[in-house]
């Protein structure tokens, strides 16, 4: 009786569903949730309760979460669609729209309440990327009290990548800001600003704070998806295997051999014929272990080519191990270091050196007679590097995570090769030493290098390094690692002799040209700026009287 009962009491209902259809939606709603209560409407917007007499705010919630889930809430895609056309969503949209308003503008509509506010939408932080989980405002565009329509830019949203323009989705009136201008770390879904539909609410939003349970969690997570099905698991028939019948093998018929691939190459490599071997695998199929165990029995001739198994032995390699020196430990790690987290680039120059040589030979002429030290072309390579680090001081810069460091001195690492590694002493404020104290302190700081006997003093404080491959080594041109937490290290390859036109037309001469490579971080140095660097440097080496100036 009780059965019969209730398929009367659902008769009843659905005779009546034509009457219903004229009512109020949202009482249909309610009514057909009496008997069945869908999982739609256990999501905590729709059931928030709010004061009796607001049908119109329940039908706005129930057909914002169909928009958005129109398959979980259980309607049929007909009655799906009259719901969006009867509150005005254009059909063609409806699959957009739903992205739009549930995952990146993260909004949701609040209703009159007690506390005499009009019917009003919070606009939460929105998702602009993939990777968004906060976000800071940059500007507002628009004014409190603006009207805003569909398309215009409501404000400037910080992500963690770009600076993305976020627009307005509905037409109304920014009643209030709730996180202004230069607003940082924004949870997604934190609201940052109040829209109402009609212009005399505004007033009413004046003092308007959202509350702690709003202005934290996204709007998506207050939606709680419907719970799974509960099905019974399906046991699938297990088909039981068929029986294996063992196919003769023909030891004449080289095509009806069965093996793997890998038990084939095997053979071929050993020359091993497969007639020969019985396989063990299914089927009768000859596997690895076939041939490997053909192989290791006795008597077996096998082909003069390496055995490829895993058990074979290589021949025995003559080494020795060379213990780390801690230099080489500290190079090794910086490098490593460098070369995963700064951004390189690299900038190729070649310099005309004949003026340079020149001017050094008339300076070691002088030197001599004075009984200093020789001036090396890699002691002008340091000065002219110094003076145009003094030139574009953005190059004798480091990175931060908060800031570009630029210093004010000038100091100057040089590579040094030593059998115990690659050290790099440092000559300080080197853009204002003459030529042959920097060759003094380069020779005094090499030859402590390969006595091994350098202190922290010596190697630290370098803002820029130089690397000269060229003069000892005869190397054209390389590019060389940063050394962090330096921005730039020059690479400088050895002089070439080249032909050049002349002053007049079909003439020629001879001319000597240094290739020389700036690797730039380029979170610090720009491209333009490595060239502006390279072109002092280049100007200071094709005419070194300049920087006795």
């Amino acid at each position: 009786m009780a059965y019969a009962s209730r398929i009367i009491n659902h008769y009843n209902k659905l005779r009546n569903v034509p009457n219903l259809m004229r009512h109020d939606r949202a009482v249909l709603v309610r009514w057909f949730s009496n008997g069945a209560r869908s999982s739609v409407f256990k999501s905590e917007d729709v059931t928030r309760t709010y004061p009796l007499g607001y049908a119109s705010a329940e039908r706005v919630r129930v057909s914002k979460f169909v928009a958005c889930n129109p398959v979980s809430s259980g309607l049929s895609k007909k009655s799906h669609s009259r719901t969006t056309m009867r509150l005005g969503i254009p059909m063609d949209g409806v699959a957009y729209n739903r992205e739009i308003s549930c995952s990146q503008v993260q909004s949701r509509r609040g209703f009159a309440s007690e506390a005499g506010l009009p019917p009003h939408q919070e606009i939460g932080m929105p998702s602009l990327s993939p990777t968004m989980t906060e976000g800071n405002i940059a500007r507002w565009l628009k004014k409190e009290g603006d009207k805003m329509s569909p398309g215009e830019v409501m404000c400037e949203v910080e992500t963690d990548k770009a600076t993305v323009e976020m627009e307005c989705m509905e037409e109304g009136y920014l009643a209030k800001i709730i996180k202004g201008d230069g607003s940082k770390e924004i949870k997604v879904g934190e609201i940052i600003a109040i829209t109402v539909e009609e212009e005399k609410d505004i007033a009413k939003f004046k003092d308007y704070s959202p509350s702690a349970s709003d202005s934290g969690a996204p709007a998506a997570k207050k939606l709680a998806a419907p719970p799974p099905s509960k099905q019974e698991p399906v046991e699938q028939p297990v088909s039981s295997p068929e029986p294996k019948t063992f196919k003769p093998i023909s030891p004449s018929s080289e095509d009806r051999i069965f093996a793997s691939p890998l038990a084939r190459k095997m053979a071929e490599d050993h020359k091993v014929p497969l007639s020969s071997i019985k396989g063990t695998g299914p089927d009768g199929h000859i596997v690895k272990a076939d041939i490997e165990d053909y192989l290791a029995s006795p008597g077996k001739e096998v082909s003069a080519r390496t055995p490829k198994t895993k058990d074979a032995k290589l021949a025995a390699l003559d080494y020795v191990d060379i213990p780390h020196s801690q230099i080489r430990k500290v190079t090794a790690s910086r490098l490593l270091f460098s070369k995963q987290t700064i951004p390189h680039y690299y900038l190729t120059v070649d310099a005309c050196v004949d003026k340079l040589m020149d001017l050094r030979s008339q300076l070691n002429s002088l030197q001599e007679a004075a009984g200093g030290k020789r001036i090396s072309v890699n002691d002008l390579v340091i000065k002219a590097a110094a003076l145009a680090l003094r030139k574009v001081p953005q190059c004798n810069s480091s990175w931060t995570d908060d800031y570009i460091r630029q210093y004010n001195n000038v100091n100057i690492n040089v590579a040094v090769q030593t059998e115990n590694g690659l050290y790099v002493p440092v000559i300080r404020d080197a853009d204002k030493k003459g030529l042959s104290t920097i060759a003094e302190e380069v020779k005094h700081l090499a030859q402590k290098a390969k006595e091994n006997s350098l202190k922290p003093e010596d190697y630290e404080g370098g803002t820029f390094t130089v690397s000269n491959l060229g003069g000892p080594f005869g190397i054209k041109q390389f590019c060389a690692i940063i050394n962090p937490p330096q921005s730039g290290i020059l690479a400088v390859g050895s002089a070439e002799k080249r032909v050049i036109p002349g002053l007049e037309p079909e003439q020629f001469k001879f001319a000597s040209f240094m290739s020389v490579t700036l690797s730039c971080d380029h979170r610090v140095i720009d491209g333009a700026i490595g060239a502006e660097w390279l072109k002092a440097f280049k100007g200071y080496i094709e005419n070194p009287e300049s920087m006795l100036l």
